[in-house]
C-alpha cells in the first residue's frame, strides 16, 4: 500500500507544477563580458563628467581672465609728469628752445667782444648771465622739490598696484596691474631725466658764465692798456709848493 501511495503523491506533484518552469543555467563567459561592458560604460560616463567639469572650470577661468582691474593709476602718473613738465615750461632765463637758445647764447656768451661793444653793454650782459645762472639753479631746486613730493605719491601708488597685482583674480587683472607698474617705472625714469636736464643746464650755464666773465675781463684789460701803447709811470707830487 505504501508504494502505490508514494507513486500517487509524486504524480500529483508533477501534475500541479507550472508548465513553463525552467532550470536556470549560469554562463561564466557571458557574465564576464557583461561586467566588462558595464565597466567600460561607467568609465565613459565618468570621462564625460570630468570633461564637463573641465569645460565649466575653463569658463570660470575665462570669466576671471576677462575681469578688468577696477583701479587705474594712469591719472596719478600723468598728473605727476605734468607737474614736472610745467616746471620746465615755466623755467626762466635761457630758453630750452634750440633756436632761441642759440641766439641768446651767441649774444651773451661771445667768443670775443667787438670793439664797438660799450662797457655798459658788457656790464648789462654780465648781469643777465648771472640772472640766467640764478634762474637755472632755481629751476633745478624746484624740480628737486617736486620730485620729492612725487615720491610720496609714487609710494602710495606702488603699494596699491602691488596689492592689486597679488590679489588679481585673472590674467587680465594681473596684466593690467603689471602694465601700470611698468608705467610708474617709466614715469619715474622720465622724471629722473628731467631732473638731470635741469641740473646739467644749471652747471653748463655757470660754466659758460665763468668763461664769459674771463673774456669780459680780457677785453676790459685790453682797453685799459690801450692798443699796444705801453703804460709810462709818472711822478705825482701830492704836496706841491
Amino acid at each position: 500500500m505504501k508504494k502505490p501511495l508514494l507513486f500517487l503523491v509524486t504524480t500529483f506533484a508533477l501534475m500541479t507544477s507550472p508548465a513553463h518552469a525552467q532550470w536556470v543555467v549560469f554562463d561564466p563567459s557571458n557574465y564576464s563580458q557583461n561586467i566588462l561592458t558595464a565597466a567600460r560604460t561607467l568609465e565613459q560616463i565618468n570621462n564625460q563628467i570630468r570633461q564637463l567639469q573641465n569645460e565649466a572650470q575653463m569658463l570660470v577661468n575665462d570669466a576671471r581672465n576677462l575681469t578688468s582691474l577696477d583701479f587705474s593709476a594712469v591719472a596719478q602718473l600723468r598728473a605727476a609728469l605734468a607737474s614736472t613738465n610745467r616746471l620746465i615750461q615755466e623755467a626762466q632765463g635761457l630758453a630750452y628752445d634750440v633756436s632761441r637758445m642759440d641766439t641768446d647764447f651767441a649774444r651773451l656768451y661771445p667768443e670775443a667782444y667787438a670793439t664797438t661793444a660799450t662797457g655798459s653793454r658788457m656790464a648789462l650782459d654780465a648781469r643777465e648771465r648771472w640772472s640766467f645762472s640764478l634762474k637755472a639753479l632755481q629751476t633745478t631746486m624746484r624740480m628737486q622739490a617736486q620730485a620729492s613730493q612725487n615720491f610720496v605719491v609714487d609710494e602710495s601708488t606702488l603699494a596699491d598696484l602691488v596689492n592689486r597685482s597679488q590679489s588679481a583674480v585673472g590674467q587680465l587683472q594681473a596684466t593690467q596691474a603689471t602694465n601700470q607698474l611698468l608705467a610708474l617705472q617709466s614715469r619715474q625714469s622720465i622724471q629722473e631725466q628731467q631732473l638731470r636736464i635741469t641740473q646739467d643746464r644749471s652747471v653748463a650755464l655757470e660754466q659758460a658764465r665763468t668763461v664769459a666773465a674771463q673774456e669780459r675781463a680780457r677785453e676790459v684789460r685790453r682797453r685799459f692798456q690801450g692798443a699796444g701803447t705801453p703804460y709810462t709811470a709818472q711822478t705825482v707830487n701830492f704836496y706841491a709848493r
